[in-house]
């Protein structure tokens, strides 16, 4: 029997303060300070998506990154798609699903452009010949402090593109591959449910990602296709210093008063993924460090 014991969750990892850090977008793990914790060395596999077909959007770091680790480890090829511009932080992601025995396959494409959605999921199945899971985790944010007067149109504009026009050409597109038992997971964000002030569209665009996943559920389950979402609270990758103006302090509203790591969210789509959660779909998992949500 096991002696170790539980770790505090409030201190497992790093907390604030942080040094001030800004990149430009998208931002890249190796500035970070600290660097993220993806499970590189941590995340243990058990066999649970054994043989899955898997693509991820955005895997190249942060959630993304955590995420495709944890499903190569569990057994699954995992391909996902990647900026050009992080074309190093898509290498690692690479070599470490090939590292634990599985197919990786990187895309660099642009998710907000309809054609490189289907572009993306057509490469999958030529090289997969199928898909079982399909996570929508890209996403874009940038904060504008005084409100809605100095969103740009432009920025409104990606922001709807890559958080909701790619999950709903992905989703639409993938499905022809999905046969029953398929699933779909999308990452919404604590912000659809107390949204902050400065985040105004990123917000909008995650609480409309809660509705789609319950509206999908409901349309695919006779399928036997199950729609299912995560919904981190303040998560420490690339895009915080690449679009917070305040880096220091990152985290320490969540009542466990950190951020949390890529790693600790990576288990909540393992388990959606997996056929132990045969019967749960339409269903949001917060994993908040201890906000509540409805």
């Amino acid at each position: 029997m096991s002696t170790e014991r539980p770790d505090n969750p409030a201190t497992r990892h790093p907390r604030p303060e942080f040094p001030q850090q800004d990149q430009e977008p998208p931002g890249l793990t190796e500035h970070m300070e600290p660097e993220p914790d993806h499970g590189e060395t941590s995340y243990r596999g058990s066999g649970r998506l054994q043989g899955h077909r898997t693509l991820i959007t955005g895997g190249d770091s942060g959630i993304g990154r955590a995420v495709a680790i944890a499903f190569a480890r569990e057994g699954a090829d995992v391909a996902f798609s990647h900026l050009p511009e992080e074309e190093k932080d898509a290498g690692e992601t690479a070599r470490l699903v090939e590292e634990a025995g599985r197919r990786a396959v990187a895309v660099a494409c642009d998710v907000r452009d309809e054609k490189e959605c289907r572009r993306l999921v057509d490469r999958v199945v030529e090289e997969f010949g199928g898909l079982e899971v399909l996570v929508n985790n890209a996403a874009y944010q940038m904060s504008q402090p005084e409100g809605i007067e100095d969103i740009s149109t432009e920025q409104f504009d990606r922001v709807m593109h890559t958080n909701l026009y790619a999950m709903f050409w992905l989703c639409k597109m993938a499905l022809p591959h999905m046969k029953a038992g398929a699933n779909i997971i999308n990452t919404t964000s604590v912000q659809a449910y107390k949204p902050s002030t400065h985040l105004l569209d990123y917000a909008t665009t995650k609480g409309a990602i809660v509705t789609f996943t319950q509206g999908l559920a409901g349309n695919l389950a006779e399928r036997g296709i199950r729609v299912n979402a995560v919904a981190p609270g303040p998560v420490w990758t690339p895009l915080i210093p690449a679009t917070l103006p305040d880096t220091e302090k990152f985290g320490r509203q969540a009542p466990l008063g950190r951020a949390a790591q890529p790693v600790e969210m990576a288990p909540a789509y393992v388990f959606l993924a997996s056929p132990e959660a045969s019967y749960i779909t339409a269903e949001i998992v917060n994993a908040t460090g201890g906000t509540p949500l409805p």
